[in-house]
């Protein structure tokens, strides 16, 4: 039973590691502050605070448990009382966290997962291999409702406690991504006693093993969270191996842009997230503030069509609709430079990542020529072009809560692009649970959906036919509905893989795959972006995601 090397150590990558730097404080907004202060739990003459106050522009979890439905906003705050087996460092490889090590069997179709001893839940309960048997199970179980986890556990077929202190996963096939799975929060640790008050009870405080413990939650208001005093189970790459410095976290739902920035820089908030680039860039030159970015791990945002229905089942159509988009220079001003066009299908965070610069470009000649052929001849007194009456129209649902407005601004763009060529693109702007029930129902023609996951066996995830039927909780994670059982065997064979040697070019050759099929049209990575008070050290954003990590840090004043 071959075993799996971790790396102990970061070894720092700049295609990897967050980028920190200090910047510039910008003027305050002064219409913008409309939240009450919740700061700082010291007193006049104290060099140093011990309540931290992150206000979030996500939206607000419906759930705190990560392992009912599974997405951002969840893992964004369950990082901070949720551990997962294992994690990254900087440089991209797995290291050990609530696991210390992991061996295949030669068939393939088990692991052997060695548990840390003398880790306890803020509960009391211990964790053991019994703790991630129930854990596995109350993922799996449809009354969980889960999609992120359960997807990237969709080969575990259970848990078998071999003793107390190692975990047997035992596999339909063998699944070379089981590790990078299990460095995720969506799968992460939590107390199966947490479990058995209820999935209700459960989703009000979920009962992790992490440095902060879920004390309240005010919806609409804010989550505060509190130390864990007996902690010490943190991450190979943390520096610090106890208690948290910090004793309280306020996490406030601040959904207006400019609202958050002004309670950055008025004082009344410490870190914000879902910074606007223009105020990221401008943050470029300010001593009193920092900001931190990091590229989501797992697919791109990008542009995905709907397969299953006029007018993108037509392969001709969709070509012509990429070809109408003059992305590089609306990217480069609604961006201000903070980030770079990609025409990959994977986060440039991610090992083998295929670009295809040759395939996105601008090419309004060809896709007037392209829709000219497919029949879309005709064309209205507004220019958009008709065929058999039928106007050319593109659905396009967009959530407020996952496209920020320079994205919104570049869809707009888009638009206008589009609609010389003949493409009348209708946008709506709907809140998240709303585009839920959209995407859910099938009812779009263009979409833009994160997907994080790290590993790229997320485009098995996300462009497999098995992402068509909904996962538990409603959502599809294949939002194309193209059903290729070439590709399907091709991502199998990527995914079977634990050798880096042959899973790489079974990926490069996936993504040449789906490229092809114009069905997908890569934009850039999706990024974290976070700005915060030089007041605050030892912060950052942990690899395994990019999520934050409050471990380590401290406030002066």
């Amino acid at each position: 039973m071959p075993e799996l090397r971790l790396a102990s150590l970061p070894h720092p990558s700049p295609r990897l590691r967050g980028r920190v730097r200090t910047a510039r404080i910008m003027a305050a907004s002064a219409a913008a502050v409309a939240i009450v202060a919740a700061l700082a739990a010291c007193s006049p003459g104290e060099t140093e605070r011990t309540t931290l106050v992150y206000a979030t522009g996500d939206a607000e979890p419906s759930c705190l448990d990560p392992h009912v439905g599974g997405n951002w906003p969840q893992a964004l705050v369950g990082n901070q009382f949720v551990e997962s087996l294992f994690s990254r460092n900087d440089g991209g490889e797995i290291i050990p966290w609530l696991a210390t090590g992991a061996s295949e069997a030669d068939d393939g179709l088990s692991w052997d997962i060695a548990l840390r001893e003398g880790v306890t839940f803020t509960d009391g309960t211990p964790f053991d291999a019994e703790a991630v048997r129930a854990n596995v199970e109350h993922l799996k179980d449809p009354a969980t409702a889960s999609s992120t986890g359960v997807l990237a556990l969709g080969k575990v077929e259970r848990v078998v406690a071999v003793d107390e202190h190692t975990a047997r996963f035992e596999l339909s096939e063998p699944d070379g991504a089981l590790i990078e799975s299990l460095a995720q929060t969506w799968t992460g640790m939590m107390s199966p006693a947490g479990f058995e008050r209820g999935i209700d009870e459960n989703c009000q405080a979920p009962i992790g093993t992490g440095p902060f413990i879920v004390e309240s939650w005010q919806p609409q208001d804010s989550i505060t969270l509190v130390r864990n005093d007996d902690y010490a189970s943190p991450p190979a790459d943390a520096s610090n191996q106890g208690p948290a410095h910090l004793e309280r976290i306020e996490w406030r739902f601040i959904p207006d842009a400019a609202s958050r920035l002004a309670a950055l820089q008025s004082g009344q908030v410490d870190v914000i997230d879902s910074v606007q680039p223009d105020a990221l860039a401008a943050f470029g030159d300010d001593d009193a503030f920092s900001t931190a970015t990091f590229a989501r791990p797992g697919v791109t945002a990008r542009i995905e069509l709907n397969t299953t229905r006029a007018p993108f089942e037509d392969a001709t159509v969709r070509e012509a609709f990429a070809l109408s988009m003059n992305l590089d220079p609306a990217i480069d001003s609604l961006f201000a430079g903070t980030l770079d066009r990609s025409t990959s299908l994977l986060s440039s965070s991610l090992p083998f990542a295929a670009s295809f610069p040759d395939r996105f470009v601008y090419d309004p000649d060809r896709a007037n020529a392209l829709l000219d052929e497919a029949g879309w001849t005709a064309r209205g007194a507004d220019g958009i072009r008709t065929r058999d009456g039928e106007r050319l129209t593109v659905a396009f649902p967009v959530s407020t809560n996952q496209s920020i407005p320079a994205e919104v601004s570049l869809l707009e763009q888009i638009a206008a692009t589009a609609a010389e060529v003949g493409f009348d693109v209708r946008l709506e702007l709907l809140d998240l649970a709303t585009w839920y029930e959209r995407s859910g129902s099938w009812e779009f023609d263009a979409i833009i959906a994160p997907y994080s996951k790290s590993s790229p066996d997320v485009l098995r995830t996300v462009y497999h036919s098995m992402g068509i039927p909904p996962a538990p909780s409603g959502y599809h994670a294949n939002n194309t509905g193209l059903s290729d059982p070439a590709l399907d065997a091709l991502l199998d064979e990527a995914s079977q893989a634990s050798d880096d040697a042959v899973r790489g070019p079974l990926y490069g050759q996936a993504q040449q795959a789906i490229a092809e099929t114009g069905m997908v049209i890569p934009l850039y990575d999706q990024m974290v972006q976070l700005a915060y008070s030089t007041d605050v050290q030892g912060f950052r954003l942990q690899p395994q995601l990019g999520t934050p990590t409050f471990l380590d840090v401290t406030i002066g004043r």
